[in-house]
């Protein structure tokens, strides 16, 4: 009960603690790289301009990918951080299966200097919109 007193008496100091908190969570999402759209990232791949990096585990990545997309697990990431130089022209857009931990991959190769981007919607939004993928054995 008291709570709510404080918060009903202290409504601009609840406010601004809202404000901050979601400005924390706005640009810590942003530093493992921008959500770009399926078909940002066709054009990019397809143009040459973009390489897709599917941080999902090789088997995941196996049952179907994006054509073209290197598979670096987001476990081994940083042991095998070193395949992407001949790509670091190119901006890096790192894909994973729901778009939520390829916000910590692409701060890692943000940090490695990378310019990164990230899959909005991950695999997920791909293949739910109808997208081809590609299966290996």
């Amino acid at each position: 009960m008291d709570f709510f007193i404080f918060i009903s008496e202290q409504w601009v100091l609840v406010s601004i603690l809202v404000l901050l908190i979601y400005g924390f969570a706005f640009s810590e999402r942003l530093k493992g790289g921008k959500p770009i759209s399926s078909n940002e990232v066709t054009r990019l791949v397809n143009s040459g301009e973009g390489v897709l990096v599917d941080i999902r585990d090789s088997k995941e990545f196996n049952e179907g990918h994006i054509t073209g997309a290197i598979n670096l697990p987001a476990t081994k990431l940083d042991s095998r951080i070193s395949e992407l130089e001949k790509h670091r022209s190119k901006l890096i857009v790192v894909t994973d299966k729901m778009g939520q931990q390829a916000g910590a991959a692409g701060k890692k190769l943000r940090q490695a200097g990378f310019n990164v981007r990230r899959l909005q919607g991950g695999m997920a939004e791909w293949s739910g919109q109808g997208l081809p993928l590609v299966k290996s054995r």
